[in-house]
């Protein structure tokens, strides 16, 4: 049987480090001990959060009162057909080390999410994206425990409802299973992607004399860009103790686009979406109702190198997080009449 442990604190297992303990907390390494885990909870009547990376979390200043399990499960193993490579990768490995790994073998489908923290596991459940690629461009199968039957499930891409920044995981099935694996399938010797205006300005000497950057030029501009954000975990940079973007870019109809466009004094980034929406950009937005990077209340601040991230100066509580994401929507709101949606999973409050 698992070893439950009690209040084991858990803003350090968080890369926002805010938050008080958990009441159980266990650490599952194979989806057999996630089962025997979650059966302690059942037979205990004890709530259960499940715990990858920490990356896109942040945690209430009074704990959670039930069982964390910390979803361990590692492991990669390949296989090869039809042009393709398919790395089967356990939930529990960080996401990076697996980005690194395609890159060194040269496979293509995520480069441009090197410097991701958190877990595999997470990545199919908010369909992890950036600099022109999601992971839902390269997913092929995803494999998970019925939380209500302890029965193993596996799920096509097209079984994953994957849109921007959702999934069933965190939509109409939020909560209903525990993610033990993830297949994905990659191209070998494939090209990277450039469809960022970011990676096109960095590579642009290149690209107008023809010339297509490796896989390992790609993922080493996308880690230079995102430190120059704040956005790879580094403990001399204080602006890097984040959850990340806090916010998602709003996607708008048409007509609330050119409504919004159309009051200000200078143009106003935007995006195609689906059919009849566009999407703005949430850092435009927050910039540009007043508020500006570096802004605190209490310990917590905008992120001295990308407003998108709330960031933890130190002594951060979780209050004083919520109550700067709280003023930030305000603003946005007043301005824009648009309303910031927030990433992270919030826990215990």
């Amino acid at each position: 049987m698992v070893a439950i442990q009690e209040n084991i604190a858990l803003a350090p297992l968080t890369t926002l480090g805010v938050g008080g303990p958990a009441r159980y907390f266990v650490t599952a390494s194979s989806p057999q001990e996630a089962v025997e885990a979650l059966d302690w909870a059942r037979q205990h009547n004890v709530a259960v959060f499940l715990l990858g990376g920490g990356s896109n979390l942040v945690v209430s200043d009074a704990g959670f009162a039930g069982l964390v399990l910390h979803v361990a499960i590692g492991g990669v193993t390949v296989r090869d057909g039809g042009g393709q490579r398919v790395y089967s990768v356990g939930a529990g490995l960080e996401w990076d080390t697996f980005v690194a790994r395609a890159v060194d073998d040269n496979c293509a489908g995520v480069e441009c999410l090197s410097g991701i923290p958190g877990s595999v596991g997470a990545t199919p459940v908010q369909n992890v994206g950036a600099y022109g690629q999601e992971v839902a461009q390269s997913i092929v199968r995803v494999k998970a425990i019925a939380l209500d039957s302890f029965q193993p499930v596996t799920f096509t891409r097209d079984d994953c409802a994957f849109r921007y920044r959702h999934s069933r995981f965190n939509s109409a099935d939020a909560g209903r299973y525990l993610i033990t694996s993830v297949d994905f399938a990659l191209i070998p010797n494939g090209p990277p992607r450039l469809d960022y205006a970011d990676l096109q300005r960095h590579f642009a000497d290149a690209l107008a004399e023809n010339k297509t950057p490796s896989l390992v030029d790609v993922r080493q501009a996308v880690l230079a860009i995102r430190a120059r954000k704040g956005m790879v975990l580094d403990e001399n940079d204080p602006d890097s103790r984040s959850a990340g973007s806090f916010f998602r870019n709003p996607v708008v109809t048409v007509a609330q686009y050119q409504h919004i466009a159309n009051a200000c004094s200078e143009p106003m980034p935007h995006y195609a979406a689906a059919p009849g929406e566009v999407k703005l950009a949430a850092a435009w937005l927050i910039e540009h109702a007043g508020l500006r990077r570096g802004f605190a209340i209490g310990e917590a601040a905008i992120s001295g190198k990308h407003t998108l991230a709330l960031i933890n100066r130190g002594h951060a509580t979780a209050a004083d997080v919520l109550h700067l994401r709280d003023h930030i929507q305000r603003r946005v709101y007043e301005r824009f009449g648009v309303e910031l949606e927030p990433e992270p999973v919030l826990l215990g409050f």
